[in-house]
């Protein structure tokens, strides 16, 4: 109940300040394990994809939004615990795989879990190339990816700087199948990176950025 408070009261404010353009919502699954892999370009993209996506999606947080001291600690560890976001330990050498783990753990629920395949925002605006977690997570959790492009959110919300109004757009894409993209003997180093490589083609495609192999 609180979650679709905080979600009705989200979305108005991002409907009014923000109008965003949204196409492709059909393409998330009503039901089921899914995948919703995201190009990265503001704090704000982890806010709007589960408000504006059809379904209730996690996302990973850093563990310091649980931490935080005083009235502004405790607002912070609400929020983002009635959003069903999963901490995660940033200093910690298996940080990466427990995440995974966590992930893993939604999908196999049947849940909705968004990533970044970047794995961090882009500073330069260009899509940079993507870690295989993404593929590790479709293939172990047999889950389609819905590649997502984000438009205009490093506007809104640039590195370093306050807030500002600026128009958004979220284009969700058609969802990729991991069982019917991989051919049949490939090692699974490869399968990953191949997977991995045709959601960061989709997500290009749409949001129609720059790549850089980096």
């Amino acid at each position: 109940m609180t979650y679709r408070f905080l979600k009705l009261i989200l979305s108005i404010l991002v409907l009014v300040l923000l109008r965003p353009r949204v196409t492709g919502l059909q393409n998330i699954p009503k039901r089921g394990a899914v995948i919703l892999a995201s190009n990265h370009l503001s704090f704000i993209d982890s806010l709007l994809i589960p408000i504006m996506a059809p379904r209730h999606v996690a996302f990973l947080a850093k563990a310091e939004y649980w931490t935080g001291k005083g009235i502004k600690g405790r607002l912070s560890r609400w929020f983002f615990t009635k959003m069903g976001d999963i901490p995660v330990q940033r200093d910690d050498p298996r940080a990466g795989q427990r995440s995974l783990e966590d992930a893993l753990a939604v999908l196999q629920r049947g849940g909705a879990f968004g990533i970044y395949p970047e794995g961090t925002r882009s500073r330069d605006g260009k899509l940079h190339k993507g870690h295989t977690g993404v593929a590790w997570l479709a293939l172990t959790g047999k889950a389609p990816v819905v590649p997502v492009a984000l438009l205009g959110t490093d506007k809104v919300k640039p590195i370093g700087k306050m807030p500002r109004f600026a128009r958004v757009e979220l284009h969700f894409g058609v969802p990729i199948d991991p069982s019917r993209q991989i051919a049949a003997g490939t090692k699974p180093a490869q399968a990953r990176r191949e997977l991995t490589e045709q959601v960061m083609q989709s997500i290009q495609a749409m949001s129609g950025q720059e790549r850089a192999d980096t």
